[in-house]
């Protein structure tokens, strides 16, 4: 294939160039006229699948043939059958050897990083050490890295290094290690003894240190050659020549290239076209290679930039979209993407961005394209994935309403079994815990729902079985919990009447989850003993860092890559998406345990390697035929800032008036432009929409028939008919209520009701001792464990109570009267209105004189004298129901005070004298009001008179508050079927 040279075989292809379909070319160019089996004996490595799967297919497209040996570079140290050389140790065994030191580490040092980041920090050391071993650097080198001048933090992260150090000084290496030793024991044997066959090595960078030794040691073959993707043949020997320190040009597109030249003992004009094929755009490379110029020599623009041709003919087959959100990005790039389908072209979204990716696919799907995603999705975010997350969590946490019901609803839960009959047990499950504020249900409360319905039982009875009592507690060996886990787990997917685990370890998701636990299970016995708490960030971890990649019937020409993959291209359109600083390129990921100078003493990779292999895949895809280039201008937070790249191409191209950079770039903008106008037409488009549905709701005022108008309200009620008379049509009259939240809190309500319950249980006990204060505070204390499942709030709200004891006891016993009654309901009924009042008072006490005070206790501030003269009428008209005989118990009786006792952070008693005028007057208001509701033109209008503009009613949403203000008058509207 070659003929014979002394000096390593470098070949490269141009940015932009179809690298897959120009290596085929080349190959068969150089293999023309040789017999059918030597294509056979052909050796390829690549870096991708995608890439190796290409290369198949063109290679096949002109009919059958004897196909090369196509491997991926990472596969050799699977396949590599050599002697003497150990087997890699498991990724996931490494993972946890290391977690054991991190757990001894954060015991003894709890202010390194708190718990929930154990795995974090054992998966950024076992990186480290892959890293340490794919660059061939040895555990000495930790030793004599020189810290005095940094901080006390990278001494100790140093100290600790050191002893995980002793990993890399074992016989049994990480998969990057033996790695390492396959590719030095194949460079050695080939010096010895060269394959008399063609080996090459295309598409890599050499970023890595393993894999620039391994393209040196093909290069260096008899008939070996190396194909670089990208390289840059338009940038002057002067630019190379400044590209000689990582410190200063690590983040250069081309700087690996220099590297690896370097490392050759070769000159960039030694790189040899690989096909005598252009670039697709050639004027656009010499636009971009100069945009791209490093920092330091920038000031190149203004020599060379006078010189450069063709920067319209690099523009024209360029967009430019500068989105004022993200959504309208997306929506952007899926307009376009259409397009391309619509017309047959192969198009490519490419972007880091799986948030973008994600929302042009959910955009694509309104006209039914699905795009190939290369990156598939974690395991952790498919339905195994979340069920197993869900599952551990009830291992770490006590059942919560909210985890079980996630549970029961999702689709892997009783999918073995009757799951229609499951999902209406769930669903009545789901209603009743909201009624009734369940917010830690456990099997007796199950049991409990189930006694009303036989139906329910054996389905009850299968969840209280197989629901953890409570969660573990303490620390428990590794191997333990993974089994507990997958039995809990199957359990609840088999349901009550299945027979296996139902669905959850079927197709491609459930696979990868059976794998990814079984092989946890084999290596548990390396990971020591966990709590629960720990189990669970640590399996979710572990899943998050697999990917499945689920069949769907994906679009043949609209993808979705990754920034590698833009060396594969392919594609006649590219959208280059989410160009901006800190997504493209993303910003390097903080290491804990070594900073830059650190990582640059001891011969590793700086952080900005990243970056520079980012901008190389920019320069790659850029170069593509026809490119869009796509940014938000503003994301949810805050103005965003373009990437570095595309801000170097804008200016440059803005500074080259001469020719005609300025007016290209108005028309990349433009064309973008015109991309934005329908995505912000097609959001805008109300034509299905009715007229009458345009127009804002007035400020509604609902009529409802005299019949259906309530009969009957309790004195809590009058406040709502007063201040927001929509909410007693909605709730009275409709019956809507508002559900209960899945995940209640300790809130005012509740602590409302503990303190009635507190304060009428300590009324009624006939003697309080001779201590009432730890009577009462003992009384709180039972109740509070019974009403109250969460020990924060128990012992917050003890707390308060205790510090209002005293001032309640004293108040109490100088009141002149005892009770004679508490908590008991009492009605009165309004002759000729047809209408019932109900009461159900705190507490009454019956003075010497036979007068009664009425009291309320208030957990917040009691109303003012003024909001109880004209809304809070609540003691107004138990005063007046009293004084009628509305009370059974007590007959007529007159009443002297009403008092609301406020028991919060500062005591206080808000206390009204009651005298035969005010009960009058208190009663006329009442009856007034209710016979205004007694016209058929009476609405009751929303948020009549709330407290507060910003205060929130449970029908807001129903009255469509919002398409009116409160300024604007109620229009009474006739509802319901007339009588």
């Amino acid at each position: 294939m070659f003929t014979p040279t002394d000096t390593p075989r470098l070949f490269a292809l141009p940015p932009g160039a179809d690298f897959p379909r120009l290596l085929v070319q080349g190959l068969l160019t150089r293999m023309d006229g040789t017999p059918p089996e030597a294509m056979a004996r052909v050796a390829i490595h690549v870096n991708t699948r995608r890439m190796q799967r290409r290369i198949r297919a063109l290679l096949t497209e002109g009919g059958a043939r004897l196909l090369p040996r196509i491997r991926l570079i990472t596969d050799l140290a699977q396949e590599a059958a050599l002697p003497g050389l150990p087997p890699p140790v498991p990724p996931l065994r490494r993972r946890l050897e290391i977690a054991q030191l991190v757990q001894r580490l954060l015991d003894q040092q709890p202010d390194l990083a708190p718990r929930a980041a154990l795995f974090d920090l054992a998966d950024s050391l076992a990186r480290l050490c892959d890293e340490m071993q794919g660059e061939g650097v040895p555990a000495a080198a930790l030793e004599q890295l020189d810290v005095s001048r940094h901080s006390r933090h990278w001494e100790r992260s140093l100290r600790f290094l050191r002893l995980v150090g002793g990993f890399l000084d074992q016989d049994a290496p990480d998969a990057e290690g033996r790695q390492r030793m396959v590719v030095e024991r194949l460079a050695r044997d080939w010096q010895a003894n060269p394959p008399a066959d063609p080996v090459l090595v295309a598409g890599s960078t050499g970023s890595r240190g393993t894999t620039a030794l391994l393209m040196e040691a093909v290069a260096r073959l008899p008939q070996g050659a190396v194909i670089l993707p990208g390289f840059d043949f338009d940038m002057p020997a002067p630019v190379w020549d400044g590209l000689d320190s990582a410190l200063d040009a690590e983040d250069h597109p081309q700087f690996r290239f220099r590297a690896l030249l370097d490392r050759m003992g070769l000159a960039p004009a030694d790189v040899q076209p690989w096909a005598d094929i252009p670039a697709p755009v050639p004027a656009r490379n010499r636009l971009v290679s100069l945009a791209l110029r490093p920092a330091p020599v920038t000031d190149q623009w203004m020599a060379e930039g006078t010189r450069l041709e063709g920067v319209a003919e690099a523009a024209e087959g360029m967009t430019l979209i500068e989105a004022p959100s993200p959504g309208a990005e997306a929506l952007a790039i899926a307009l376009r993407l259409r397009q391309a389908a619509q017309d047959g072209q192969v198009a490519a979204l490419i972007t880091p961005d799986r948030t973008l990716s994600r929302q042009v696919a959910a955009a694509l799907d309104r006209w039914r394209i699905t795009p190939d995603d290369s990156a598939g999705r974690p395991l952790a975010l498919s339905a195994p994935g979340r069920f197993l997350r869900h599952v551990a969590e009830l291992l770490a946490d006590r059942l919560s309403a909210e985890a079980l019901i996630t549970l029961l609803k999702h689709p892997l839960t009783h999918s073995s079994g009757d799951r229609n009959r499951h999902l209406l047990h769930s669903r009545d499950l789901e209603l009743h815990i909201r009624r009734h504020g369940l917010a830690f249900p456990d099997a007796r409360a199950l049991r409990t729902w189930a006694e009303r319905r036989p139906e329910r039982a054996p389905w009850a009875e299968w969840l209280a079985g197989v629901l953890p009592a409570a969660p573990l507690s303490g620390a428990e060996p590794l191997a333990d919990l993974v089994a507990r886990h997958m039995a809990l787990a199957e359990a609840l997917a088999r349901g009550a009447d299945g027979a296996d685990s139902g669905e959850l370890w079927l197709q491609e998701a459930g696979q990868a989850a059976r794998a990814v636990m079984d092989e946890l299970a084999r290596e548990a016995d390396h990971g020591g003993a966990l709590s629960a708490g720990d189990y669970l960030p640590f399996v979710t971890a572990i899943l998050q860092g697999r990917e499945v990649r689920e069949p769907v019937a994906a679009h043949p020409g609209i993808m979705i890559w990754g920034t590698l993959e833009a060396r594969v291209q392919g594609a006649d359109l590219v959208i280059l998406g989410g160009l901006n600083d800190g997504v493209w390129p993303a910003a390097p990921a903080p290491d804990p345990w070594l900073n830059r100078a650190m990582r640059a003493s001891a011969g590793l990779l700086l952080p900005e390697r990243q970056v520079g292999l980012a901008a190389h895949d920019f320069q790659q895809a850029v170069a593509a035929p026809e490119v869009v280039l796509s940014r938000a201008v503003r994301d949810a937070e805050a103005q965003t800032v373009p990437s570095r790249w595309l801000n170097r191409l804008t200016n440059l191209m803005a500074g080259l008036p001469a020719q005609g950079g300025d007016a290209a770039l108005a028309g990349m903008r433009a064309r973008g432009q015109g991309w934005l106008d329908m995505a912000r037409r097609m959001e805008a488009d109300f034509s299905h929409i009715p007229d009458q549905a345009r127009k804002p709701a007035p400020r509604p005022a609902p009529c409802p028939p005299l019949a259906a108008r309530p009969g009957e309200l309790p004195v809590t009620a009058i406040a709502r008919l007063i201040r927001d008379p929509y909410a007693v049509y909605a709730g009275t009259i409709l019956r809507l209520r508002a559900l209960n939240p899945l995940n209640p809190e300790p809130d005012a309500l509740l602590r409302g009701t503990v303190l009635h319950k507190v304060l009428e249980t300590f009324t009624g006990l006939d003697d309080p001792g001779d201590d009432p204060r730890q009577t009462l505070l003992q009384t709180a204390a039972r109740v509070l464990a019974a009403e109250v499942p969460w020990p924060a709030a128990r012992v917050l709200w003890q707390a308060r109570l205790a510090r209002v004891v005293d001032w309640y006891l004293a108040y109490d016993a100088d009141l002149p009267g005892a009770p004679v009654l508490t908590e008991r309901s009492g009605k009165l009924v309004l002759p000729g209105l047809g209408f019932t009042l109900t009461a159900r008072p705190d507490r009454i006490d019956a003075w010497p004189d036979g007068r009664l005070h009425i009291l309320d206790y208030k957990t917040g501030t009691p109303p003012s004298r003024k909001q109880q003269a004209h809304f809070d009428k609540q003691l107004l008209l138990e005063a007046v129901m009293a004084e009628a005989g509305g009370f059974a118990a007590l007959g007529p009786c007159a009443v002297a005070r009403v008092s609301y006792v406020g028991l919060g952070a500062t005591p206080k008693v808000e206390a009204t004298e009651i005298t035969p005028e005010l009960t009058a007057e208190t009663r006329a208001g009442l009856e007034r009001l209710i016979a205004a509701y007694r016209a058929p033109d009476k609405g009751y209008p929303a948020r009549r008179a709330l407290f507060q503009a910003r205060d929130v009613s449970d029908y807001d949403h129903l009255s469509r508050f919002g398409e009116w203000q409160m300024q604007d008058r109620p229009v009474p509207v006739p509802v319901g079927d007339a009588p």
